[in-house]
């Protein structure tokens, strides 16, 4: 309750300080610049680069042999590890390849890719130079991914031969290109990574395979971009069929995402952190991605499902394999994993002691769910809310901070930075007990959107 109100009456104070635990190549001139309410600036007139901060940084402080990245892909039955230093390596390469294709500071790029390592170097190598990346959640329809063209207008597009569902070989080009041809833009460059479940053997004119793309490419440093610039684009389904593609600044992402480590999660720089997601969805940006590594954790790229990879064991046998320490996932993975296996029987074959807590969100959590999975696990069970537009938690057990009581069916409190009311249909706030509409008070803390990709208005009129 302390650190919370300190969040809400001095939010200036708390957030400079947490600031300090990152590399700025400029530091901020105002930690929170309100002169253009109700819009507001997170460490404006700061410069900072989130990939140096992810990678470089740890290769700098002593985590250079590390591990960064664990790609396991039981759809493939593939481990693959890179410590810090092999992950900075290949990103300021391919950051290099991402020049050389005409890229530079502030261009879009589309990432439309199934979960493998070239995902998260194309993201990293985006932000080591500037640029914004927007993923398209691999095998998405070739109309949803084409209008994330029309929006966002990249300079190019990454993507690879196919995904893999299970057992079935989805083949991405075909959509790839339909999308393209949608949206008027056939001439644009797409580097491609030709997997060999289906390797590529015909592409279009304009595209380049990645292993050409690096071949003579050179490792390149980080570029320094305003806090304020944005870090990516991420669209999120819009009523109106419009795409809404929520901007994420790099200065507030990076220091909202690392606080979140420490004081929601409880992990220390060294654990071994995995959220079972897809790097289409915000989870993905944040969990898989940014927020690990920023932390200086291990963080594990999962390609597969909880159940039929290759039965309902699939998760325990990754937390025994790789040591897991926090496990972060849907509910539907856990009902999905109860449907299978109701007593745990295949539980009882790993030893998951490596576990210390199970984070549940993306969806309300049934408190049946919850306590079987507290049964099962002998670990807290923490259910959190959040969402695209926030970036990061914003009602959480905040495990690294205190503990609180688990009441199943809810996600605890507010989570520092947040001030949320709950109002009735004239805005005046309910007394405790009663429903009504949830709502947080501006400023927003660091970390949340502040603005849809070019429509400013539709910001303002959706939020």
């Amino acid at each position: 309750q302390t650190i919370y109100q300190r969040s809400i009456e001095n939010p200036q104070e708390f957030w400079a300080e947490a600031s300090a635990e990152l590399n700025w190549s400029k530091p901020w001139d105002k930690v929170l610049d309100d002169s253009n309410a109700p819009y507001y600036e997170w460490f404006s007139g700061g410069e900072i680069n989130t990939c140096y901060n992810a990678l470089d940084r740890h290769c700098d402080e002593g985590r250079s042999g590390q591990t960064a990245l664990i790609y396991d892909s039981p759809v493939t039955g593939q481990v693959r590890k890179y410590s810090y230093q092999e992950l900075r390596d290949e990103v300021a390469v391919f950051a290099n390849a991402l020049q050389r294709n005409g890229v530079s500071k502030g261009d879009r790029v589309i990432i439309y890719m199934p979960m493998i390592p070239e995902a998260v170097i194309s993201m990293l190598a985006c932000a080591r130079i500037g640029a914004i990346h927007s993923v398209v959640f691999g095998g998405f329809a070739a109309k949803e991914l084409a209008t994330r063209v029309t929006d966002a207008s990249p300079k190019l597009i990454i993507s690879a031969s196919c995904g893999i569902e299970g057992k079935k070989v989805i083949p991405y080009l075909p959509l790839l290109e339909e999308a393209l041809e949608i949206a008027g833009a056939q001439g644009m460059t797409r580097i491609l990574v030709s997997r060999p479940q289906l390797p590529i053997t015909d592409m279009h004119e304009s595209a380049v395979l990645w292993q050409d793309a690096v071949a003579d490419a050179q490792a390149v440093d980080c570029v320094p971009v305003s806090a304020t610039d944005p870090l990516y684009i991420l669209y999120t389904s819009g009523t109106t069929g419009e795409p809404k593609g929520v901007v994420r600044p790099n200065g507030g992402h990076a220091v909202a995402l690392k606080w979140s480590m420490n004081n929601i999660y409880n992990v220390r720089p060294g654990d071994v952190y995995w959220a079972a997601s897809d790097i289409g969805w915000v989870v993905g940006h944040s969990y898989i991605v940014y927020a690990p590594l920023l932390h200086g954790c291990t963080t594990i790229l999962y390609e597969g499902k909880p159940v039929g990879t290759p039965d309902a064991s699939a998760f325990w046998r990754v937390i025994e394999q790789h040591k897991v320490n926090c496990l972060f996932t849907a509910p539907t993975a856990f009902r999905a994993i109860r449907r299978e296996d109701p007593t745990g029987a295949l539980l009882k074959q790993h030893d998951i002691g490596t576990l210390r807590a199970l984070y549940l969100a993306g969806e309300r959590c049934d408190p049946d769910t919850l306590n079987w999975a507290e049964t099962q696990l002998n670990v807290p069970v923490i259910d959190h809310w959040w969402q695209t537009e926030s970036g990061w938690p914003m009602a959480a057990n905040p495990m690294g901070i205190e503990q609180m009581p688990v009441k199943a069916g809810s996600p605890t409190v507010a989570v520092p930075g947040y001030d949320i009311r709950v109002l009735d249909d004239d805005g005046v706030e309910v007394p405790r007990g009663q429903t009504g509409y949830i709502m947080v008070k501006l400023p927003l803390p660091p970390g949340n959107l502040n603005t849809l990709w070019g429509n400013q208005k539709r910001f303002h009129d959706a939020y």
